[in-house]
């Protein structure tokens, strides 16, 4: 089975557009971007659309989609992005916190309909998602969880809760005690959106240069090993990998998602599983899992695995060591035991983690006059969360007064995570800790959550 070599995402489709060449030369530009994930590409996007004929490079130190945007489960979902209450401490409304999660779901709708409209197939499918329970202390945690959702403000059409028998007919996970559903999420092809994307982007006049590291950064220039972009505006949209830039170790946790998918199902296979509609399905233990239907019959699912390395190492190419690889593929066979499941591929992408696991964007007014804009910090959320950030990027570059300026992801990065070895020991002890509840609420059964599960949310800042 392939391990790494990027995502099974990224070789499942070739990039209709790659290999692009490497920047070779000094350029001038009115806005530079340094990375060409979700985030970037966005950014790029709206700013295009906003001002025509602007000059936008993009540099791009592997590919198109390489980091986590090439990496991910494919949810284009409507869960939470960030903490409520970290957003709100600067002094924003609930009002105001409630209009921007429903400008997340507004973006689950926009999105495949901007593709659909290119005529862009993105394998999207407007399934929602589900999150299940296979025991009682996992029902009582979904239970609470959409109550605390309707109390918030969102509506039984947003978020409702399924009996046994209404979820197990959605997907026949053996065992299932119920889960809460939303509509407000769309399965889709990582690797396909990243691809069409590109292709809008350099079809409004986007500049995209691959194998292009951003070696310096500084006020209005960035410098690669082969050119140098000079602009007003530089976009740093580099998420999980900002901890390999100078100075900025601290700034986001890469936190590692790993993944798993299935060679294709039979149609018998299918049969016993049901899941027709091709729900985002996910799971209510600790150790979160996440899985699509793909397009092609398989099934994909990534979980935590370890989560994170010493010194902010990021991953090799996203390879998995082998545990990590056998629990996932253990973790997905028992949830359909019914079936014989084989693997085709196993890989790992680094996400961005700030140390209140919120969302920011802001811009620091630099040296001449010019700017840096940051974006990141989707903690898992991304596929969704970036659409949104870039959007909202390009407004500020702009320097319009918008509803998405004035909302509550506007505001300076938060403060770093702590050194080492209290930064691996911490991130590490938080998994450890959703392993240990996980193993005790499967042993003791009851509805209470394990207090271990709780002091993992407390170290972890989300408690």
């Amino acid at each position: 089975m392939p391990n790494g070599h990027g995502s099974f995402w990224l070789h499942s489709v070739p990039d209709p557009r790659g290999p692009r060449p490497a920047l070779g030369e000094d350029l001038d530009a009115d806005v530079v971007i340094v990375g060409a994930g979700l985030s970037g590409l966005w950014t790029a996007y709206w700013h295009a659309r906003r001002a025509p004929g602007s000059r936008i490079v993009v540099l791009e130190q592997e590919r198109v989609g390489y980091g986590a945007s090439g990496r991910n489960g494919g949810w284009l979902s409507g869960k939470t992005v960030g903490q409520r209450r970290r957003l709100l401490a600067a002094g924003h409304s609930a009002a105001e916190a409630l209009a921007m999660e429903r400008r997340v779901f507004d973006a689950v709708r926009e999105v495949p309909e901007i593709f659909e409209r290119a005529g862009k197939d993105v394998d999207a499918v407007r399934g929602g998602w589900m999150q299940i329970a296979r025991s009682e202390s996992e029902l009582a945690r979904m239970r609470e969880y959409v109550r605390a959702e309707r109390a918030w403000g969102l509506g039984e059409e947003d978020i409702t809760l399924l009996s046994a028998q209404e979820a197990a007919g959605r997907v026949n996970v053996p065992g299932i005690r119920g889960a809460a559903y939303s509509p407000h999420a769309v399965r889709l092809h990582p690797a396909k959106l990243m691809y069409a994307l590109a292709e809008l982007c350099e079809e409004a006049g986007v500049r995209i240069f691959e194998q292009s590291r951003a070696e310096e950064i500084a006020p209005g220039m960035c410098r690669t090993a082969g050119g140098s972009v000079r602009a007003p505006v530089t976009v740093l949209a580099t998420e999980g990998y900002t901890a390999a830039l100078p100075g900025r170790r601290r700034e986001l946790l890469p936190m590692l998602s790993s993944m798993v998918v299935t060679d294709p199902l039979s149609p018998d296979q299918w049969e016993r599983i049901g899941w027709e509609a091709a729900e985002c399905m996910s799971g209510a233990q600790h150790m979160y899992f996440y899985a699509q239907r793909t397009a092609d019959g398989r099934i994909a699912m990534g979980g935590r695995g370890k989560p994170y390395r010493w010194g902010s190492a990021l991953d090799e190419d996203g390879a998995l060591d082998p545990r990590t690889v056998e629990q996932l593929c253990r973790t997905l066979q028992d949830l359909f035991p019914q079936v014989r499941l084989s693997f085709a591929h196993s890989w790992c992408g680094v996400l961005g983690v700030t140390r209140d696991w919120s969302p920011f964007i802001d811009v620091q007014a630099q040296h001449g006059g010019t700017r840096l804009v940051r974006l990141g910090g989707y903690a898992g959320q991304g596929v969704t969360a970036a659409y949104l950030a870039a959007r909202t990027a390009a407004d500020l570059i702009a320097g319009e007064d918008t509803e998405l300026t004035r909302s509550t992801w506007v505001r300076p990065l938060p403060r770093r995570w702590e050194p080492e070895p209290l930064r691996w020991a911490g991130a590490n002890a938080i998994y450890k800790l959703y392993r240990m509840a996980d193993h005790a609420e499967r042993g003791r059964g009851g509805t209470a959550t394990s207090s271990f599960a709780l002091l993992g949310h407390k170290l972890a800042g989300r408690s």
